[in-house]
């Protein structure tokens, strides 16, 4: 990759290392309904008058057929089932369970025709990756439910499918734009659920309420606009790798701020994550000329 690519890459890989903390300490107070509604309310505010002040929402309405098809792959749906599944399950199990994003997205990459070659290389790394994040978080699935592990599933199917989208239907509508009017399809489309409950908020603690603002502003707006230059710097594959590294990273911040012991599995995992992410993101050489068939005429 780049450097640019590499410092969009880490910068994503942080701010989406974020996510699962904060969804488990909202859905403790609040329904995911609301949880959705209100990190998607917060994320439309701040970029929906960046996209008008410059002209870029009429030009991206254009586009409205592949604009819904990308709210639903990677916003609509996979937030609503992922705070669902948090209801239940771990936030280190669900990070585990997303992280098998990118093999879902080579999958998908293969069956559409990607020219991204998935090589041997990046399978290794791929592999690599995934050792190394159940040596981070451990295969804890000891009463864990089947219907939060398949919401799961969906987000993963809706995260490997939606950048996709943004390189080949979006691939001139700024970002900003499209996440913007994505953002608020589905804040409009949750409120006839979301409002009625906005009374539970009252009576919220200021924790529950800041992950929330927290969601909406970093985690959304601010991830968001950095994730559609990281599709396109380094293509929708690439950019998913950092599934790999999210979970990591919520595992590292909580040795550092909250005072989480670390242990061997950390000792062993992490170095096996990054290397990992390293191998699966590097670039493919290109096809050899002579591989190039020219039909004649």
């Amino acid at each position: 990759m780049s450097r640019r690519g590499w410092v969009l890459f880490l910068s994503m890989s942080v701010i989406w290392g974020i996510p699962y903390l904060l969804i488990k300490v909202a859905v403790g107070e609040l329904t995911p309904v609301l949880v959705v509604f209100g990190r998607c309310v917060v994320g439309a505010a701040i970029l929906l008058p960046w996209a008008l002040a410059q002209g870029w929402v009429r030009p991206a309405l254009r586009h409205w057929r592949a604009l819904l098809l990308f709210t639903v792959l990677e916003m609509a749906g996979p937030w609503l089932l992922l705070s669902y599944a948090e209801t239940t399950l771990s936030s280190s199990l669900t990070g585990l369970l997303v992280a098998t994003t990118p093999f879902v997205a080579a999958l998908a990459g293969r069956i559409a025709g990607d020219e991204d070659r998935l090589t041997a290389v990046r399978l290794v790394g791929m592999g690599l990756g995934v050792i190394g994040i159940v040596a981070l978080l451990g295969l804890d699935v000891s009463g864990a439910e089947l219907l939060p592990i398949a919401a799961v599933a969906l987000t993963v199917v809706g995260y490997a499918t939606g950048p996709m989208v943004v390189s080949r239907a979006l691939p001139e509508v700024p970002g900003v734009a499209a996440s913007a009017i994505a953002l608020s399809v589905t804040a409009v489309v949750y409120a006839p659920f979301a409002v009625p409950q906005l009374g539970d908020a009252v009576h919220a603690s200021a924790k529950a309420l800041l992950s929330v603002v927290g969601l909406g502003i970093v985690c959304t707006a601010l991830a968001l606009a950095l994730f559609f230059l990281l599709i396109r710097e380094v293509g929708p594959q690439r950019s998913l790798v950092i599934t790999f590294v999210n979970p990591a990273v919520a595992v590292v911040l909580g040795v550092l701020l909250l005072g989480e012991p670390f242990t061997l599995g950390i000792a062993l995992g992490l170095p096996l994550v990054l290397v990992g992410c390293v191998l699966a993101t590097r670039r493919s050489a290109p096809v050899p000329a002579a591989e190039t068939v020219v039909t004649p005429g």
